[in-house]
This record gives C-alpha cells, sequence and structure tokens, in this order.
C-alpha cells in the first residue's frame, strides 16, 4: 500500500547534480574574442552555530513508541499554534499538522517519531514547548509559525545543537540555526524585477505599503533594480487603506517609469491599478508588477490589472497534495499547510544519516536544493530560502506562465 501511494505521489527528493559541457565556437575572424567573464564569487558558508549543550547521542529517557523497528527512531519536535487565541490561527495549525503526518506516512520511513508542542500565542510559550521536546530527544524541530516565536525558541534549539525549519516570513529571525522555510517576498520580487529586466524594462518605480511587510519587499525592490542595472525612479510608500493612494500614485504615474511594482494584494491592489491609469499611467507604455500577493482569483478580473506580470509557484503545482490531503482528511488544506508538508519531508530525506548528526547545516544547505510542493528551494547562508519561481501574466482566463520557474538551481551554480 505504501508503495503504491508513494508511486501516485512524489517523494521529496534532492535535487541531483547536473554536469553538462559548453561547446564554444570560435567566429572566423580576425579579430581576438574577448576574454571569459570571471567565475562568479560564491561566499563560504558561516561556521555552524555553536551547541553548548548538544544533543548528540541517544539517551534512555528519549521518548520512544512502542512497535517502532530496533534502534534510535528519528524524534522530530512539531511547534504550532494550536491554542493560540484565533480560530483561525487554530484552524491553520491543525491544518499543517496533519500536512506533517501525510508526510511522515508519504516518506515510508517507519522509524519517524513525530513529538509535538504548542505555540500557543508565541514567545515564551513556544520557548517552553521547545525545552520540552528537547528533553525528549527532539533532534529537529518543525515549526514554529511566527516570528516572535522563532526569535524565543532559536536560541533554546541553538543551545542543543538543533536546527530548526520555521514558517515565518521574518527575515530578522532567521540565522544562526534557524531555516525559513516559508515564501519570502524577496524571492517574488527578484524574479518579477529580473524578468522586466530581461524584456527590456530599465525605469522601476514602486508602490509600497507602510508594514512590515513593505519593508522586506522595499529592500528587496531596491537590490534587485540594482541587480539588473536599472534605475529606480520614484518609491512611494502608503498607509494601506484606499484614502491615501491617490497621492502616491500621481507621483508614480509622473515619474517616467516603464515598469512599476505593486507589492500590495487584495482590494487595495484592485484599487492602486486604476488610480494609476487614472492618473495618466498607460497600460501600453508601463509593465505593472506584482509579487505573489497576486495569486489570487478575486484579481483575474480587474481589468486595469490585465497584461501585469507577478511570480509565484508554477500554477496546479499543488494539486498532487491537495488531492491526497483532501482524500486522507476529507477537507481542503490550508493556504501554508505545503509548507509543513515540505519541511517533514526534508526531514524524512536526511533521516537516512546518523543519529544525531544527520541534520547538519552542511547536509541542510545543500546547493543544489530540494523539490517540494510548489517547485525547488533551498536555503541560503542567512537561514532565509530561496524559491523556484515562475512569472505569470493576468488574464481574464486566468493566470498564464509566461516564464516557467525552474527545475534545477544548476545554472545558478555555474
Amino acid at each position: 500500500m505504501l508503495g503504491s501511494l508513494r508511486t501516485r505521489f512524489p517523494r521529496f527528493c534532492a535535487i541531483a547534480p547536473l554536469f553538462a559541457t559548453v561547446l564554444l565556437a570560435a567566429a572566423a575572424c580576425a579579430t581576438k574574442p574577448p576574454p571569459p567573464p570571471p567565475p562568479p564569487v560564491v561566499a563560504p558558508p558561516p561556521p555552524p552555530p555553536v551547541a553548548t549543550n548538544p544533543l548528540d547521542r541517544d539517551q534512555p529517557n528519549y521518548m520512544r513508541l512502542p512497535g517502532l523497528p530496533q534502534g534510535t527512531p528519528v524524534r522530530v519536535g512539531v511547534i504550532l499554534p494550536l491554542s493560540s487565541g484565533s480560530a483561525a490561527t487554530r484552524n491553520l495549525a491543525q491544518s499543517m499538522l496533519k500536512a506533517a503526518e501525510l508526510a511522515m506516512f508519504d516518506s515510508g520511513n517507519r522509524n519517524i517519531l513525530l513529538m509535538v508542542g504548542d505555540e500557543g500565542n508565541g514567545g515564551a510559550q513556544a520557548a517552553d514547548a521547545a525545552r520540552k521536546l528537547l528533553a525528549q530527544g527532539a533532534e529537529v524541530i518543525v515549526g514554529p509559525l511566527f516570528g516572535a516565536s522563532v526569535a524565543a525558541v532559536a536560541p533554546v534549539a541553538r543551545d542543543r545543537g538543533v536546527p530548526v525549519l520555521a514558517f515565518s516570513t521574518e527575515r530578522s529571525v532567521a540565522g544562526n540555526g534557524a531555516y525559513l522555510i516559508s515564501f519570502l517576498p524577496q524571492n517574488e520580487v527578484k524574479r518579477a524585477i529580473t524578468y522586466a529586466a530581461a524584456r527590456g524594462h530599465k525605469k522601476f518605480a514602486a508602490m509600497i505599503p507602510q508594514s512590515a511587510y513593505g519593508d522586506v519587499a522595499l529592500t528587496a525592490f531596491q537590490n534587485a533594480v540594482q541587480a539588473v542595472k536599472g534605475q529606480v525612479v520614484d518609491i512611494e510608500r502608503f498607509a494601506p487603506n484606499t484614502s491615501a493612494l491617490m497621492a502616491p500614485a500621481k507621483a508614480v504615474a509622473q515619474s517616467g517609469a516603464d515598469a512599476v511594482l505593486i507589492a500590495q494584494g487584495g482590494s487595495l491592489a484592485q484599487e492602486i491599478a486604476p488610480t494609476l491609469q487614472f492618473e495618466g499611467m498607460s497600460q501600453e507604455k508601463v509593465q505593472l508588477l506584482g509579487t505573489g500577493l497576486w495569486d489570487d482569483a478575486s484579481l483575474q478580473k480587474e481589468p486595469s490589472l490585465q497584461g501585469s506580470w507577478y511570480a509565484a509557484p508554477s500554477p496546479k503545482s499543488d494539486d498532487a497534495f491537495n488531492a491526497k490531503y483532501r482524500a486522507t482528511f476529507g477537507s481542503a488544506p490550508a493556504n501554508l499547510a505545503s509548507l509543513s508538508y515540505d519541511a517533514m519531508s526534508l526531514v524524512a530525506l536526511l533521516a537516512k544519516g546518523e543519529p544525531y548528526h544527520r541534520f547538519t547545516q552542511d547536509a541542510l544547505m545543500d546547493p543544489n536544493g530540494f523539490t517540494g510542493v510548489d517547485g525547488i528551494f533551498r536555503f541560503n547562508a542567512d537561514g532565509t530560502s530561496e524559491r523556484g519561481l515562475a512569472v505569470l501574466e493576468m488574464t481574464p482566463l486566468g493566470p498564464v506562465v509566461v516564464s516557467p520557474a525552474p527545475t534545477t538551481f544548476q545554472d545558478k551554480n555555474s
């Protein structure tokens, strides 16, 4: 039974390195060809975090369950806000826990022992959950969900030499043993800007909300434009409400930009695009760009967004996961449940190593990356993640892929 399930639904796997030989044909001309560009400088990975009291071997007092195979089980701690004060958050936590259980089942590894801790409302409660899981022998922690909880859990886990695969989007809590497996706006902004630049756009403006998300998008926008040697002609921050859009939209419309990033989704994105048109920014002359927040069916019918580009996972990439989850639990998974499935699948992949020496920094930071529900990803030296994203174009019939998501990071390593 397990074998047939694993055949129908692909297991999470490390991406095998690809080796290719590039053949160069010399042009028949008298001019000497220019020398090849120097190879890119790759910064060495940071040293692994120093564990003061490392969990480095199995202990008799660690949790065990009857029926597991002989030997040391793969003890995995999962921390989620199961008793959050928000009903929506509790439902999300339950869906993510079910996705982790599904990944454990799909892996076929009967030696994985899942131990669950409650993040609650975050902070100190999450740290307490981490201490209990570590006392039970957890050699890797999946979760928690919120940035404040990651900040509280990370030093506790670091003291024991245990990595944390967290779901937060707050870049400031990443690194030194904490790895963010989440969808980060940096990846989406960079992908959209890079694609636009490759299509001839050089003058970039942005409308960015005054929010934590906006702060991250702003830095990503500036870095991405600099990387493609473009020009930032205007950046307008706005309070996230409809009454604050007119003045910044007018400034952007008069900036001379040929591409505009709108780092906003939902109803406000539906307001910003027509406001830009009203202020004289023609769709024929200016390319609108968006982030993964635009991966929203409600935006597809907005006429002023038609023809716009945004970066997101490939459409239908998660169909198999959604179908398997629905068949198993009788309901659709929450939007972030795929992250939990990927994190647990990564744990199962690396579980073949030596107990208490398998979830190392070198293993987690494999430059070839991993394949997850929503495409390829890998961890950066700072603990954030890089994802292979598609670029999609808004159309009345739904998003159309104009640039497919990469299937390997090999080109970026060459």
